[in-house]
């Protein structure tokens, strides 16, 4: 299974069995994630630059190779929002089927959003309290999916992402305050349009998934390097989340790059992504209190979209 993000291109190779309900599981036995952000630039040319496509080829042509040491025998490549804004995603598609044999599919943002809960809800512990709050901040797109133990409740994409905030905003390094304003003021657009879908208020538990949701936590437990172990499943206070958010949002490329947990090609726009996760965070606090409770953790999975993908196969 690859997925082709804004940001980043994934990698699962995994066997496949039946779990003892029934369900599918999944053991991994190649998991790698390569920056090559397909989408620079698509926000403001509606375009994918020949840089972009080539850095992203280079990392599809590593991973067909892989895949055929390794004997995959079905896979699946899935592309996100960058392709779904691109006018001329024909030259990428084409482009990656020769590579990989086989067209890949452009997941609309709905499905996305579906395969991201079921990725995540794969490996959810039964004590979580329902219903859960699956949010996937990507490069292009953040998905909010309401769900519980029988499936998705209520579920939409937003254009926000890392990548795409950064190129539309946050120009300065670090930003000034009124980039972050004009910011989360365009976040907080798309979430008002999102909370008449999605019922912020019914939410129980929070978890964040994908590449900015990780980083903010490896910057939240302390890590000197990234740590997938430590990162899934960690629960923490609220409080510890919004100020790992906050650091990466003041603090310049440099000191981000500096962080051991950080990928390089990550630190220009994890302060955007860190700022979309402060505001969903914040939405989802305003929406509890309005009904007397209150958020006090949030958890983080290592298990998205691209566990989804391989789950639906299975």
């Amino acid at each position: 299974m690859i997925d082709c993000g804004t940001n980043s291109i994934r990698l699962l190779v995994a066997d496949a069995s039946t779990g003892p309900t029934g369900a599918p599981q999944l053991v991994d036995v190649v998991r790698r994630m390569e920056i090559a952000r397909l989408g620079e630039g698509v926000d403001r040319t509606g375009r994918l630059a020949d840089s972009a496509l080539a850095r992203t080829f280079a990392v599809i042509d590593e991973y067909a190779a892989q895949c055929r040491e390794l004997g995959v025998e079905r896979s699946r490549v899935v592309a996100t929002s960058a392709t779904r804004d691109a006018e001329n995603r024909e030259v990428f598609l084409s482009g990656v089927a020769a590579r990989m044999g086989a067209l890949p599919e452009v997941l609309s943002g709905d499905e996305e959003a579906r395969l991201s809960f079921l990725g995540a809800a794969s490996v959810l512990g039964e004590d979580l309290e329902e219903p859960v709050l699956v949010v996937d901040i990507g490069g292009g797109s953040t998905e909010l999916v309401l769900g519980a133990a029988g499936g998705v409740l209520a579920q939409y994409s937003m254009d926000v992402g890392s990548v795409r905030m950064k190129e539309r905003h946050l120009a300065t390094d670090p930003p000034t305050a009124e980039e972050i304003i004009a910011a989360r003021a365009d976040v907080e657009d798309h979430l008002d349009a999102a909370h008449r879908i999605v019922d912020l208020a019914r939410t129980r538990t929070v978890i964040g998934v994908a590449g900015t949701i990780t980083s903010v936590t490896a910057e939240a437990l302390g890590l000197e390097r990234y740590d997938s172990a430590a990162i899934h499943g960690s629960t923490l206070p609220l409080a510890v989340h919004l100020n790992a958010c906050d650091w990466f949002l003041t603090h310049p490329v440099a000191d981000r790059t500096a962080r051991g947990h950080m990928h390089p090609l990550r630190a220009d726009v994890i302060g955007a992504g860190a700022l979309v996760w402060s505001q969903v965070l914040d939405r989802v606090v305003r929406e509890l209190r309005r009904e007397g409770r209150e958020l006090e953790v949030v958890t983080t999975s290592e298990h998205d979209i691209l566990d989804g993908v391989a789950l639906a196969l299975a």
